[in-house]
């Protein structure tokens, strides 16, 4: 593990804030009406805005900026998750939504969403109940690896597989039984997307997203020991069983919010933790927060690609991630196969 000094944090954590503050402008700036990058850091920094054509920028703070807000908090929660969740199941292939969790958070808010209405519960309960699912399905997951993270890559995988394939029959059952509008609502759910946000919704993903993170940060320390087992852990002074239980519940928590307002993206969560390991290392005081960073900024710019790629039509943002993680998820599968199962 490469030594961590002060020095090294901030030049790390400042070169990728500086690069996700330039992919949040360019995310601002793209899409079908051109619009320059200086007015956007005019409108953004609130400047003279007479100067700036009333349309321009109903689209840069009404339409964009919500999106790319939005975009920055789920995409900091599904990489975060996903490094938590590789350091304590000690496995290359966690991630939320690989593993069910994002799929059993989606199950519970969608539930809420479509049939909520018969027991008076408004859309205000969606990311609560999305919580709840996100949490029980990483219980489970929890179980089935037998409380310690240590069956195989395609035992957990395969558990994944099965609860996801449970959560995805649940989830048509309700858009069955709804009706065309809250089905289609639904639709965008499965397929992952960033194109009906709510700005209103901003604020509860956002304390849900740091809640989430300043508890990761905080045991970042704890995770690193985890990462080579409980008992080393233990005999290290890690409380193991109570730091476990804060990062499951703040796992399931940032899972949750993201879903909640996102729907179903898959991937992040895998991809943006091995490919930072690969170039900063496994330290988690490090990695936490890079993390968060490269994922926010993963996640912009792949649904600044949807939305551009098609040249006026518009791609689901989880088609965009799926398509890149597709064959990295089984570049690791094959990997961890012929390695065999991991101690």
């Amino acid at each position: 593990m490469i030594a961590l000094s002060a020095t090294r944090m901030l030049i790390v954590l400042g070169t990728l804030a500086g690069a996700l503050l330039l992919i949040a402008l360019g995310a601002l700036a793209t899409g079908p009406s051109s619009i320059g990058v200086g007015d956007v850091a005019q409108l953004i920094l609130g400047g003279d805005e007479v100067s700036i054509d009333p349309a321009t920028r109903d689209i840069v703070l009404g339409i964009r900026l919500p999106r790319v807000i939005l975009g920055l908090l789920v995409g900091a929660a599904l990489a975060t998750a996903g490094a938590v969740f590789q350091a304590l199941l000690r496995n290359p292939l966690a991630d939320p939504y690989v593993l069910g969790v994002s799929g059993g958070a989606a199950l519970a808010g969608i539930a809420v969403l479509a049939l909520g209405s018969i027991v008076s519960l408004t859309t205000q309960a969606v990311p609560i109940a999305a919580f709840g699912g996100g949490l029980f399905a990483t219980a489970l997951l929890y179980w089935v690896s037998g409380g310690r993270g240590r069956s195989s890559p395609t035992g957990l995988l395969l558990t994944g597989v099965v609860f996801n394939a449970f959560a995805s029959a649940g989830i048509v059952f309700i858009a069955s039984v709804a009706g065309f509008f809250e089905g289609s609502r639904i639709f965008l759910w499965l397929i992952g997307h960033l194109s009906a946000v709510e700005i209103d919704a901003a604020a509860i993903v956002a304390i849900s997203v740091g809640l989430g993170l300043a508890t990761a940060c905080t045991l970042s320390r704890s995770l690193n020991l985890l990462a080579l087992g409980d008992e080393t852990a233990s005999q290290l002074g890690v409380p193991v069983e109570s730091h476990r239980r804060w990062l499951l519940i703040a796992t399931s928590l940032m899972v949750g919010s993201a879903v909640a307002v996102s729907g179903l993206i898959g991937f992040v969560g895998l991809i943006v933790p091995h490919a930072l390991r690969l170039v900063i290392g496994s330290d988690h005081r490090l990695l936490i927060p890079a993390t968060a960073l490269t994922g926010a900024g993963f996640l912009v710019l792949s649904d600044s690609v949807a939305r551009t790629v098609l040249d006026g039509r518009e791609l689901p943002v989880g088609a965009v991630t799926a398509l890149v993680g597709g064959p990295l998820f089984i570049y690791l599968l094959r990997r961890s196969q012929a390695r065999g199962p991991m101690a």
